[in-house]
């Protein structure tokens, strides 16, 4: 499983993002430039530039035709994807730190950061589709977190909630029509923060990924823990595979606290465990740093990495990788038929 590596970027990673058919990848850093790849070859197709700070999150639309992506210049920009034309500016007090689109499309949410006096908030846009109409400028709605600042946020299947992940390891739930907080729940380790959220295809249930060195799935309808995976290192990332029954996590220690022992004793692995039996069943080294965002492919082919060293690494699984995950499912599977413990 030889990566392809994608050396497009000049600082630190902070999020991929692949195309909702999986023929992109879009990959942001604290360089201020957008990329979007061919993830099949890693030929770069194209920059994005007009942000005039770190770039923290990127999203694509269902249909892939617009872009959208959040900055610490205090700004959330709306992209045409296929021209790079810059279709709309919306200026916050802080740094957004994440942006994410519901499931058709039409709403785009931003979570800001919790500085300079101002609160952090989950900030809802309406989004017109056509790249050629005018965007409001209006917020259709702002939640404000007062507990505890929302750090990573997402949509539920059918728009129904937003869930989001906070500074003190707790997740809420909030009615995404009206913005009240439904549940608030300590998910991980109190004051370890929530650095990642990803969802399943059908948005029925979520990953998080925390800086206790743990990854939890979690339901998005009552935000009960339906799984723990624990890790060795904090971890910055976390993805749900397609196709096979696996989740990905990616971590490491802060920058200004690596060694060189700690690349020796693998701290910059991609790990995979078992999505259902919870188990760690294998590690793709590769990185010279912390692995700062994960990301599956939704075709199932693969997956990407990106990392502290500036590199994004692009997966693609070989016929081994597939057959293994099979042998190890049905010896699972036969020894829990046999009345045996899994």
């Amino acid at each position: 499983m030889r990566p392809i590596l994608l050396a497009g970027h000049e600082r630190a990673l902070t999020q991929i993002k692949y195309s909702p058919d999986g023929d992109l990848i879009f990959s942001v850093s604290k360089d201020q430039i957008i990329c979007v790849w061919f993830s099949h070859n890693g030929e770069r197709l194209g920059t994005y530039r007009g942000h005039q700070g770190a770039i923290w999150t990127i999203d694509v639309d269902p249909t892939s035709t617009i872009l959208a992506s959040g900055s610490a210049d205090n700004t959330i920009k709306l992209w045409d994807i296929k021209t790079g034309k810059c279709l709309q500016t919306w200026d916050f007090p802080t740094a957004v730190k994440r942006v994410e689109f519901n499931d058709d499309g039409t709403k785009l949410l931003g979570v800001t950061e919790k500085r300079m006096g101002h609160l952090g908030t989950i900030v809802v846009l309406d989004i017109k589709m056509d790249v050629e109409a005018e965007q409001s400028d209006e917020r259709a709605m702002t939640i404000v977190c007062e507990e505890s600042k929302a750090t990573v946020a997402g949509w539920s299947y059918l728009s129904k909630y937003i869930i989001a992940g906070h500074e003190d390891g707790s997740v809420s739930q909030y009615d995404a029509k009206t913005g009240d907080l439904i549940y608030n729940i300590p998910i991980h380790e109190l004051n370890q923060p929530i650095t990642d959220l990803q969802w399943s295809p059908d948005r029925t249930y979520l990953i998080t990924a925390s800086k206790d060195k743990t990854a939890k799935l979690i339901s998005a309808r009552d935000l009960e823990v339906l799984k723990t995976y624990p890790a060795d290192t904090p971890l910055n990332s976390a993805t749900i595979a397609r196709k096979k029954d696996f989740v990905i996590l990616g971590g490491g220690q802060a920058a200004m606290d690596v060694t060189t022992t700690a690349a020796r004793q693998g701290k910059f692995e991609a790990r995979f465990y078992h999505k259902v039996f919870e188990d760690e069943i294998g590690r793709v080294r590769g990185h010279f740093g912390p692995l700062n965002t994960v990301a599956a492919d939704p075709t199932g082919k693969g997956y990407a990495s990106g990392g502290e060293d500036g590199y994004v690494r692009v997966h693609h699984f070989d016929k081994g990788y597939y057959d293994f995950m099979y042998e190890v499912e049905r010896e699972r599977q036969n020894r829990l038929a046999a009345g045996g413990s899994a």
